[in-house]
């Protein structure tokens, strides 16, 4: 295998074997502490423009099938491994990892102390990196990395831009698709929802003239300041149809009233997160992966937290106080991560129910 660099922005240089894509990109670096998932991990979307860091020791020992992509065209910049496996079984595998990464043009670099990594990025925060050949001119490479500025697009890039649907016999939702995982559609329609997935920039009017009995505002990448016509379009539904909000949706939703979010040291990216619903105590192992969250300590009045992750008490729910509206910081649609908050796609089928009737 050829060598490969890793140059991380504070001036440290990783060097391992080139795995997947021959080709040299730049990103924000991250880390997941996911024991499996990978495939679903690197198909998410909210890591769109990220180069993926996994920190469990061996990734893709069951190689990689045509049942757990989360999208179609994964957008991740890169992946970063202790060890690629050489020999992957499983009876669903269509192909190996470095296969897939070559096909769906994305380079990896394995043979790197993903420990080291983990430790610097949550000493100093998420910082860009590059992956880069190890032939090529380092101090140049530096320079290049410094310079360069990441885009505030993600969304736009991982949208779909135009409406398509998913029938159904059931209850009608409209799916505002900010980088949405294909575990959320399996989620609504196994609970019959006769869906319609819209771009991230379809407006109030034209999700109100479609008549549904709930909006689901999906994951996604980025800065949630980004997408101020998202935020326009939520104040235009709530109080009007039923809403719930997952990750970047939930950030989203929390703007439009009047909330404000901050970027993370680190994030929260892995499948092991706890989280406490407050009203009961109940605690959740969740599936999570932002950078940003909502500010709980200037929470406007119309909204109040529901959930709170226990490591760090950051927000991880909120729901509206007058309006039939909630969401949720981490994945209850878990693909892939625990099923502990399966429960609240079935909350939300109820509030749809109850807004119908008293409607």
């Amino acid at each position: 295998m050829s060598k490969r660099l890793l140059i991380l922005e504070d001036g440290t240089i990783f060097e391992g074997e080139a795995i997947g894509a021959n080709l040299d990109v730049t990103g924000e670096l991250v880390f997941s502490t996911g024991m499996t998932g990978y495939q679903e991990s690197i198909t998410d979307q909210s890591y769109n423009g990220q180069i993926l860091t996994f920190t469990y020791p061996i990734i893709g020992n069951y190689g990689v099938n045509r049942d757990d992509y989360e999208s179609i065209h994964p957008t991740c910049k890169a992946i970063v491994v202790h060890e690629a496996a050489r020999r992957p079984s499983n009876w669903r595998m269509q192909m190996s990892l470095d296969e897939f990464l070559k096909a769906k043009n994305i380079p990896g670099i394995s043979g790197i102390d993903t420990r080291a990594i983990t430790k610097i990025v949550r000493e100093h925060g998420t910082m860009k990196a590059a992956l880069v050949q190890a032939k090529d001119e380092v101090e140049h490479q530096m320079s290049q990395l410094k310079a360069t500025v990441l885009p505030t697009n993600q969304v736009e890039t991982s949208s779909t831009t135009t409406a398509y649907p998913s029938p159904n016999t059931g209850r009608k939702v409209v799916v505002v698709d900010f980088g949405l995982k294909h575990s959320i559609l399996r989620e609504l329609s196994k609970r019959q929802c006769n869906i319609t997935v819209v771009p991230y920039n379809t407006t109030s009017d034209e999700i109100l003239d479609m008549n549904p009995d709930g909006v689901m505002l999906t994951n996604g990448p980025g800065d949630p300041t980004d997408v101020p016509e998202a935020i326009e379009m939520i104040r235009g539904i709530q109080g009007k149809i039923p809403i719930f909000g997952i990750c970047l949706g939930h950030q989203l939703f929390s703007l439009a009233n009047g909330a404000t979010t901050y970027k993370m040291k680190f994030g929260h990216r892995g499948f092991n997160h706890a989280v406490r619903e407050i009203a009961t105590g109940r605690v959740d192992f969740t599936s999570q992966n932002h950078g940003y969250a909502v500010d709980g300590e200037n929470l406007p009045e119309d909204l109040m937290i529901t959930h709170v992750e226990i490591n760090d008490n950051s927000v991880e729910g909120v729901r509206h106080r007058r309006f039939p509206a909630f969401s949720v910081q981490f994945h209850p649609d878990a693909a892939p991560g625990p099923h502990d908050a399966s429960y609240l796609f079935d909350d939300f089928m109820d509030l749809m129910d109850t807004f119908k009737v008293e409607a």
